[in-house]
C-alpha cells in the first residue's frame, strides 16, 4: 500500500520487492549492526553485494543446506552443539590428543574462526576427480597395469646414498643432518 496515494497494489505471484533495493537495505542494516557492535571493517570490502531472492519458506532448510554446502570441510552441522545468548558451543578433535573436545566462544569469534578458512578472491579450492582422487588407489593400479607401467622400475634411476662406516667401530652410520661448510672454511679454500 502506498502511503501518499493510499492505493493498494496487488503483488505478483512470487515477487516481493526488487532484489537490488533489497541488497542496498540489507547491506545498510548489516553495516549498521557491525558498527553498533564495535567491530572494525576491513578497508576494502565490496561496495555491491550479491543478493539472490528466491522463496524458500522460513529459510531454515535453505540455511542448513547452504551451511553444509558452503563450509563443508570447515565444521559440520552436527559438531555445532548449541547457539544461545550470543555464544556458540562446538566440538572438535584435538590434534594432539586425538580426542573430542568442546569449546564455547562468542558468535563473532566463531564467525572469525570459520572465515579463516575462506579463500581469498581469485583462489579456488582444489578438488581431485577420477584417478587423482585420494581414494582411487585401485584405479591407479589398473591404469598402471593397462599401460604396462612398473613404478619400481621407473624409479630405479634413483640410487640410495652410500652408507659410511664408523671409523671407530665400523658400524654403518645414518645421515641425520647435512649442512654447508662454515663460511671461513669456504673463503680459505677459495683464497688458496
Amino acid at each position: 500500500m502506498r502511503t501518499k496515494s493510499k492505493i493498494k497494489r496487488k503483488k505478483e505471484k512470487s515477487y516481493l520487492f526488487n532484489h537490488k533495493a533489497l541488497a542496498k537495505v540489507f547491506r545498510a542494516k548489516v553495516l549498521e549492526a557491525i558498527t553498533q557492535a564495535g567491530l572494525v571493517l576491513p578497508k576494502q570490502y565490496p561496495e555491491k553485494w550479491v543478493v539472490d531472492c528466491k522463496s524458500v519458506g522460513r529459510g531454515d532448510k535453505a540455511l542448513v543446506y547452504l551451511g553444509r554446502y558452503l563450509y563443508r570441510g570447515v565444521i559440520q552441522e552436527k559438531d555445532i552443539i548449541a547457539c544461545k545468548n550470543g555464544k556458540v558451543t562446538y566440538r572438535f578433535q584435538n590434534s594432539k590428543t586425538k580426542k573430542l573436545d568442546y569449546r564455547t566462544v562468542s558468535g563473532a569469534k566463531f564467525l572469525w574462526l570459520v572465515l579463516q578458512h575462506v579463500l581469498p578472491k581469485g583462489f579456488r579450492r582444489a578438488r581431485n576427480f577420477g584417478f587423482l582422487h585420494p581414494n582411487s588407489k585401485r584405479l591407479i593400479a589398473l591404469i598402471q597395469l593397462l599401460l604396462k607401467f612398473d613404478p619400481n622400475r621407473a624409479l630405479a634411476w634413483m640410487r640410495k646414498r652410500p652408507q659410511w662406516g664408523c671409523p671407530c667401530c665400523g658400524a654403518k652410520m645414518k645421515i641425520i643432518e647435512t649442512r654447508l661448510a662454515p663460511h671461513f672454511y669456504l673463503t680459505s679454500k677459495l683464497s688458496t
